[in-house]
């Protein structure tokens, strides 16, 4: 019974498909790519359920396209010789392949003289980060698109989907009972379709309600509230907590996470954390987090707990800064809104004035370095912090040199 409804219900062309409006609504690439008839190698990367699969094989139908479905970890070279001489068959041809962060150099030195030649069309899915985990020979040839977690309304149209189609016949399941389900199935639909058709399944009169939900899923609801946004306040919470430095919430919100398996957001999420609210109050933070995610990566849970919960703790009760942040920003918004000019003349390549800082006494030498009109700009303010009170220091010393 495993992923028999969600089998049935998996989109057949882009009209079909739930959510993802950035990637294959009126006007968006997707959609535009497939109405002028014209496809490029691609990697779709994000969570488990949120529609990869349901995408890469709507493109193909909706163009009529031969396609094949390949995993980078199950399938050997000879299937990938075989893809290969039936693209040259059909004089081109659509390889999915899914896990493809996975894909050896074996496999990857087979396909590339043929993504070259454009007889391989690749449409690769993963549901991990495709700008560390994929091989640059792969990612270089191929457009990035992500795809994004499913909303709770995306996931309550796809339940009432599965109601109307007629493949679990005379379910009953009320308005309480959806939003639980969705809930519960964070931002993965597939899940969402495998709890609906056990539920239905165990039910003695195929009527759905809360309580039976809750008797067959096999993980907590942990993510559920009022307002059906559960996940994502869990996971702002997660954050702020640890902004806030309050150890014990950082730890249970910590707690929720790892319960609900999601490993990848954790880890983002600590990325961001880093450098975001840490910053500069304690820069050597950055890289210890980066430790610990590589252990936690390495591990996998249940002991990927025992790093994430020590750098949470650290985190949390760190000095915190967002100045580095808010100086780029600042920049940005001069770039953005064009308050810029010419580079001044001495640091243009080559030039004879310029003046070489390790020349000099200190290693430093006075001289004009922003354009004439941003002469005098301020964007970096350090905050009061032991790190950035040396940062400061430095600062006002050259000032005066």
């Amino acid at each position: 019974m495993e992923d028999l409804l969600a089998i049935k219900l998996r989109p057949k062309t882009l009209s079909d498909i739930i959510g993802q409006e950035h990637l294959v609504g009126e006007g968006k690439v997707i959609n535009n790519l497939v109405k002028n008839k014209k496809l490029f190698s691609m990697i779709l990367y994000g969570h488990p359920g949120t529609g990869k699969t349901s995408i890469a094989t709507a493109i193909a139908n909706d163009m009529n396209l031969h396609y094949r479905f390949l995993n980078a970890v199950i399938n050997n070279k000879k299937d990938f010789d075989i893809v290969i001489e039936e693209a040259k068959l059909y004089n081109g041809l659509i390889l999915i392949v899914d896990e493809i962060h996975r894909l050896n150099k074996d496999k990857q030195d087979i396909l590339l003289p043929y993504l070259e030649s454009g007889i391989i069309t690749l449409i690769g899915m993963t549901t991990s980060n495709p700008y560390h985990a994929i091989n640059p020979a792969i990612r270089s040839r191929c457009q990035l698109f992500e795809v994004k977690d499913l909303t709770t309304d995306d996931i309550i149209k796809g339940i009432d989907k599965a109601v109307k189609s007629g493949y679990l016949e005379g379910i009953k399941i009320d308005k309480k009972a959806k939003e639980y389900l969705a809930n519960l199935s964070g931002s993965d639909l597939r899940y969402a379709y495998n709890l609906l058709e056990i539920a239905y399944y165990s039910s003695e009169n195929k009527k759905i309600d809360c309580e039976l939900l809750e008797k067959v899923s096999n993980k907590p609801n942990n993510f559920s509230d009022k307002n059906g946004d559960g996940y994502y306040n869990v996971i702002s919470a997660f954050q702020k907590s640890i902004r806030g430095s309050d150890v014990n919430a950082s730890l249970h919100y910590l707690a929720r996470l790892i319960e609900a398996d999601d490993l990848d957001i954790i880890v983002r999420r600590l990325s961001v954390i880093a450098y975001e609210d840490i910053g500069l109050a304690n820069p050597s933070i950055g890289p210890r987090v980066d430790a610990a995610i590589n252990s936690a990566l390495r591990l996998g849970f249940p002991e990927a707990r025992i790093p994430l919960s020590e750098i949470v703790i650290e985190l949390a009760l760190s000095p915190k800064s967002n100045s580095a942040e808010a100086a780029i920003d600042l920049a940005l918004n001069d770039v953005r809104s064009g308050r810029i000019s010419d580079v001044p003349s001495h640091l243009r390549n080559p030039s004879a004035d310029y003046k070489y800082p390790h020349n000099y006494k200190n290693d430093y030498v006075r001289q004009q370095y922003l354009p004439d009109s941003l002469l005098g700009t301020k964007y970096y303010y350090p905050k009061d912090n032991k790190n950035e009170i040396i940062l400061k220091e430095i600062m006002n010393k050259l000032d005066t040199m």
